[in-house]
């Protein structure tokens, strides 16, 4: 079965994962740095400064799960090729942030005060090192630019926008090129409308060369290539957009052709409840070999995040597995 999960504050436990593509949307991606002790402290274990926890661990607490005393938690994602290797890229569960730039304490660039909700403590570069595979970044024509905004009504505004989207993406071929064995999936919320202003926007930052072509897509629900197909190719980048026709006009892939995904928001954390979102096919679809799973709450609480990601979340895959039919 897919098997992804949180152990409290973790991340992203990944353990091989037989089924479809898995890309978790978090809506807080947690940094918590508080004390530990000795260097030694494994995952759950008490702790009383930053350096004693493990690899991949930071020190911390969890007020909203009745956790007062700090205790080391997980603050990088285990790949899920670290544990087996040579599957075809669906078979693995990648770790995916929901508004990846919408960063808490991101400087405004327009001058005013931002009015908006932020779903991330991290840059995307820190997300990157810290095993995150997958961003969901919207983008908006705004000031003679392609912009990142959390916005509304298909629009950019000066209070909603956070930075021209190159520099994100310059970011992401930074990590592409130094570490050659990695990749990266960017799903678009698409509100550009300038002839070719994606495609030429993926050029300038310099990630044209690590493209997945279209071409080589699954079109009727099979296996991807291998992810040491995909690096030896170097077909390390795949991006999708939520415009049909920019598939046929830019050569970006239309999402909802090649992706399943259950609703986002508060009904995507609803115990017991896995409903696909209404422009997905049907959860239990053959048509598609990737799975996206949403999970974050409509209006994110920073303090609740730690919370959010343990059991529930647990949970909640448990619930989408069943719901795509692979009881």
């Amino acid at each position: 079965m897919l098997a992804c999960w949180t152990d409290y504050l973790s991340l992203c436990r990944v353990t091989a994962a037989i089924g479809y593509l898995f890309l978790l949307l978090f809506s807080f991606f947690i940094t918590v740095y508080t004390a530990c002790f000795n260097g030694n402290c494994q995952l759950l274990d008490s702790c009383s400064q930053a350096t004693d926890c493990g690899p991949g661990l930071y020190c911390g607490n969890c007020p909203s799960l009745g956790k007062s005393q700090p205790f080391c938690t997980r603050g990088q994602a285990i790949m899920p090729t670290s544990i087996v290797g040579g599957l075809p890229f669906n078979k693995y569960s990648w770790l995916m942030t929901h508004n990846s730039f919408s960063i808490v304490d991101a400087p405004s660039l327009q001058g005013v005060q931002r009015l908006t909700f932020y779903n991330q403590e991290d840059t995307v570069t820190n997300q990157l090192m810290n095993g995150v595979r997958g961003l969901m970044l919207d983008m908006y024509d705004f000031n003679g630019d392609i912009w990142l905004c959390h916005s509304f009504r298909g629009q950019c505004f000066n209070f909603t926008a956070f930075q021209p989207a190159i520099n994100t993406l310059r970011e992401v071929e930074t990590f592409l090129s130094q570490n050659p064995s990695e990749i990266v999936t960017i799903v678009i919320e698409d509100y550009v409308h300038t002839p070719k202003g994606l495609s030429n926007l993926f050029v300038n930052a310099g990630l044209d060369k690590y493209w997945f072509p279209v071409s080589k897509m699954p079109k009727k629900g099979e296996d991807w290539p291998t992810v040491n197909e995909m690096v030896q190719a170097n077909h390390r980048l795949l991006v999708f957009t939520s415009v049909a026709s920019k598939e046929a006009e830019e050569g970006i892939a239309y999402q909802w052709k090649y992706i399943l995904e259950n609703e986002a928001g508060d009904p995507g954390v609803k115990p017991g409840s896995c409903p696909n979102r209404k422009e997905s096919r049907p959860l239990n679809s053959k048509s598609a070999s990737l799975f996206l799973m949403n999970y974050f709450p409509s209006y994110p609480v920073e303090t609740e995040a730690c919370k959010e990601h343990s059991a529930r979340l647990a949970d909640m895959i448990g619930t989408c597995f069943k719901a795509a039919g692979k009881e």
